[in-house]
């Protein structure tokens, strides 16, 4: 059974959005948003990730036995997530500094597999591309308002731009893990 375009494109946006409306993938938004250009470099590479492994696992979905499915899909997030880790590496090599292992971390965010399991295992190959764009798009909207807020209150600028001025004392715990639940809590409080 098909899934609806339009549904499956918009939903993931607000009210099906993986960290606001499902919490799902919160370890990213927890972890490296402490700078919105880090948000959206590990948003960019997570949405990579997704859309290329629903593309990859609908192409072969019929092929895969239900005895191995959940490794063979590993085995394609994982080869997915070392080419987007060496193209970080290559081309970024600060901002994959900054980082890290985070995302080799990729390959277990909850999103993508369940992304693989529940949609792109029966839906054809144009809707699960679509699929994984939406389910990015939504993930990198999460991740760059919860980054922005963060780097705003914490640091006083924003992708490296000093926002308020030098009379401007940034809130150092919202840079800090403490800051982030708390920003996180309120955004999902709203």
């Amino acid at each position: 059974m098909a899934a609806n375009p339009r549904s499956t494109f918009l939903d993931p946006l607000l009210e099906k959005n993986p960290v606001m409306g499902q919490i799902l993938g919160i370890c990213p938004a927890l972890a490296i948003t402490t700078l919105v250009e880090n948000a959206v470099a590990m948003a960019a590479a997570t949405t990579a990730v997704l859309a290329l492994s629903n593309f990859a696992i609908s192409l072969i979905r019929k092929l895969i036995p239900d005895s191995v499915r959940i490794i063979i899909y590993l085995v394609i997030v994982a080869s997915l997530v070392i080419v987007a880790d060496q193209i970080l590496r290559a081309y970024y090599p600060d901002l994959s500094a900054q980082l890290s292992v985070y995302v080799g971390l990729i390959i277990t965010n909850c999103i993508i597999l369940g992304r693989a399991e529940a949609f792109a295992s029966k839906n054809p190959v144009g809707l699960s591309i679509a699929d994984g764009l939406s389910i990015g798009a939504g993930f990198t909207m999460s991740l760059t308002i919860v980054g922005s807020l963060r780097e705003i209150l914490g640091a006083g600028s924003w992708f490296g731009v000093g926002v308020f001025g030098s009379s401007f004392e940034p809130f150092e715990f919202m840079i800090k893990a403490p800051g982030a639940f708390i920003c996180l809590g309120i955004l999902l409080g709203l």
